[in-house]
């Protein structure tokens, strides 16, 4: 992978910064390299070919091109013994493996000096001395700056009726909250990948990571909290996921686990709760909700929203797009499951297990649990099933010890008023699960 040109001019910015004292070392070189011709780099090469300059190495090969970088790529090795391949994003794949080697003292000034030098906005997250959970070197940047991906605040919806803008066979993502229906579509949320609305009441930001193909509703309301957080997008990504920030406190968030990683809020044990979120055609789920509202085209953006435009090349190629390790190849790094994270334990199941739809009983942690689906319009839905082993029995209703249930967007509804309650899961691509949840499977 080789950079562009803004890359270089934001290089420019930091050299222009100066050193700061701790760190200067390595700090001092890896500016040297920046800004000066390929002797002077060179020159600067030798004084880095030591393992705490490995991490700031392999942050130079994001930022220089040739006739340099296979100079970086040629330290790296043989300071490491390690030759996971000629670019920048096999060694961050390789570095994701080996935490051992530390990033130098001072590595944060370096970040936050290139990343505002990319835009000042991105001060807003990272600066010397920030707390954080996860690791400064791993952070990269996705090619947008701070709300380039515009988040949706509040947006404008319409009736079933009146959403003739949208095709049958569409993706939408579809919630319920306190007997209000709700559809977000697909072919605008991946424009947007964020979504602060209010539903039934209840403030929620829907998490699409088109990255990792991670669609998650959260509920912004969090205990002890007067105001319900809203989130945007920071243009920075993690392990290929995106790192979302809140407004209130602008701490980053990591979208697939709803914790904060980076910021004040670190080590506040803050953790957004997920809320039940289906992925669905429009015409299934407008079957089953006619009085569900769903977004309109006015969104305020400029925007393609013609189905399939976003990310099309993206969704449709194996490769991932920015560095993220998994050795669990039981998938395809781009095969989607459906997650559960419940009480105890974790679980993803293949969606080709749902094929011309399935019912499935398991346990999961300390829950046992009972999952519908069809994997043709990648919709699964899954419930506390209370030990109840369920079979299929019709469109909309499943059987149990004789006894017929209905499926219900919330709940599973039995005999003498029984529920049994749906559960929070989502869709994800394989090599995103894998990475968070080894070996649960």
């Amino acid at each position: 992978m080789r950079r562009r040109g803004m890359l270089l001019s934001a290089a420019a910015v930091l050299v222009a910064s100066g050193a700061r004292a701790d760190g200067a070392a390595i700090n001092i070189a890896l500016r040297r390299m920046l800004a000066g011709e390929v002797d002077a780099q060179r020159a600067a090469l030798r004084d880095l070919a030591i393992p705490s300059a490995v991490p700031g190495l392999i942050a130079m090969l994001f930022w220089l091109e040739d006739p340099i970088y296979p100079d970086i790529v040629a330290v790296l090795t043989k300071v490491t013994g390690a030759s996971p391949g000629p670019d920048w994003f096999d060694w961050m794949v390789w570095q994701q493996d080996h935490p051992e080697y530390l990033p130098h003292i001072g590595f944060d000034v370096l970040l936050a000096d290139l990343y505002t030098g990319l835009d000042p906005q991105f001060s807003r997250f990272l600066r010397v001395g920030i707390a954080h959970t996860i690791r400064l070197e791993e952070i990269t940047w996705g090619g947008v700056k701070v709300d380039g991906i515009p988040a949706l605040d509040d947006p404008a919806v319409l009736t079933a009726a009146a959403a003739t803008y949208l095709n049958p066979d569409d993706v939408v993502f579809g919630a319920v909250i306190g007997g209000q229906a709700r559809a977000w579509p697909m072919r605008i949320i991946a424009w947007h990948e964020m979504v602060n609305d209010v539903l039934g009441g209840v403030p929620v930001s829907l998490a699409y990571c088109t990255l990792c193909g991670s669609a998650i509703l959260y509920d912004g309301r969090v205990q002890g909290r007067n105001q319900p957080f809203r989130f945007g997008s920071s243009g920075l990504l993690f392990r290929s996921n995106k790192l979302m920030y809140d407004r209130e406190t602008n701490s980053l968030w990591n979208q697939f686990t709803g914790r904060p990683v980076i910021g004040a809020l670190v080590g506040s044990e803050v953790q957004l709760a997920p809320l039940a979120l289906v992925t669905t055609t429009w015409q299934a789920w407008k079957a089953a909700h006619p009085t569900t509202t769903v977004l309109s085209l006015a969104t305020g953006a400029v925007r393609d929203y013609a189905p399939g435009v976003a990310y099309r090349s993206y969704f449709a190629s194996p490769d991932i797009a920015f560095p993220a390790a998994f050795t669990d190849r039981r998938l395809a790094a781009k095969d989607k499951v459906f997650g559960l994270r419940l009480q105890g334990g974790v679980k993803a199941y293949p969606l080709t297990r749902f094929a011309g739809g399935a019912v499935i009983n398991d346990r999961v942690g300390l829950q046992n649990v009972v999952l519908i689906g069809d994997a043709a319009r990648e919709e699964v839905r899954a419930y506390a099933s209370d030990g109840e082993d369920f079979t299929a029995t019709g469109i909309g209703h499943l059987t149990a010890g004789g006894a017929v249930w209905q499926i219900e967007e919330t709940a599973l509804r039995g005999p003498n008023g029984r529920t049994l309650a749906r559960l929070p899961g989502h869709i994800a691509y394989w090599f995103a699960w894998a990475g968070y949840f080894p070996d649960q499977f």
